[in-house]
């Protein structure tokens, strides 16, 4: 068989095309509308597990500082939008944790560092095309030498289209300690955090003998953890729909899997390219666009 008999995943060329052999039917999840969004979360306020614990920190440190961002949970529910045909609105809420160092005075003049996990979340609704559809599909599970059960058979898509977020990591901005007068009814925690989000924050246990205690403050002033918190997301309106695509064959894979043994561990370390860029970090010449982008913020300035 020739080098170009066969075609391969990857790109293909103009001989490639003679060589469709069928038209098959796929069902596969269509992309019917879609939008990008780039978002400053600014000053939100910064949900702890333990607010009872987190209190005494937040009034006693100097200074708080954001070291990363994560995306941990992402709720969204998609609704018709009235008296406009094939339109949706998309009701997101996201749950970002941030880690927070905060700076608190020793009584020997030091300084003690102490991160701790928190939750931001930030709201947000679009409206996207979605189409009609007045179908449920079901899909069941063989059952072997039976009659395929209820419980088996599951409720796969109604007539609501499917909402698909996708996200990069948040880039925190900033963050801050900020006064503001006390509710009698904010007792620092947030009830719409549901149990699954606060899980995922780590207990915090910091040893306060050492350090130094704040002046008592007015029972009408309390503080507060703002961070601004910088994020890019893609939204997109999905539905299951049957396609007919060109097909060349099946997808046969062309190539051996690399495995590894005990009694050969090193063979598949022999195939690890030394990582150089590890020790010596890229010049800026080396990132593509990097000189166009200095440019352009001296342009702005």
């Amino acid at each position: 068989m020739g080098k170009h008999d066969k075609v391969l995943p990857g790109l293909i060329s103009e001989r490639d095309l003679c060589k469709i052999r069928e038209a098959v039917c796929i069902q596969v999840e269509k992309i019917y509308d879609s939008c990008k969004e780039k978002d400053c979360i600014e000053d939100a306020r910064v949900y702890f597990r333990d607010p009872d614990r987190m209190n005494w920190l937040v009034n006693n440190a100097i200074n708080v500082k954001a070291r990363r961002a994560e995306v941990v949970k992402v709720f969204s529910d998609v609704e018709e939008v009235p008296f406009k045909r094939g339109f949706y609105t998309v009701d997101i809420k996201f749950f970002i944790k941030v880690t927070l160092d905060f700076f608190v005075p020793k009584r020997n003049g030091g300084i003690k560092i102490i991160s701790v996990p928190g939750i931001v979340m930030f709201d947000k609704k679009v409206i996207l095309f979605g189409s009609e559809g007045n179908v449920k599909i079901f899909k069941s599970h063989y059952v072997e030498h039976g009659i395929d059960d209820p419980g088996t058979s599951a409720l796969q898509q109604d007539n609501l289209p499917i909402s698909k977020v996708e996200v990069a990591e948040p880039i925190t901005l900033n963050a801050k300690i900020v006064e503001v007068l006390e509710n009698a009814c904010d007792d620092g925690h947030d009830r719409s955090i549901p149990a699954t989000v606060s899980e995922l924050l780590e207990d915090v246990d910091f040893d306060d003998t050492d350090l130094l205690r704040g002046e008592d403050r007015s029972l009408a002033i309390g503080k507060r953890v703002v961070a601004t918190i910088g994020l890019f997301s893609i939204i997109k309106l999905a539905r299951y729909v049957q396609l007919l695509i060109p097909a060349f064959d099946f997808c046969v894979p062309n190539k051996q899997c690399v495995a590894a043994t005990d009694e050969d561990a090193c063979g598949l370390f022999d195939t690890i390219e030394f990582p150089i860029d590890e020790f010596f970090p890229p010049q800026k010449a080396d990132f593509p666009g990097a000189e166009e982008d200095i440019r352009s913020v001296a342009d702005d300035e």
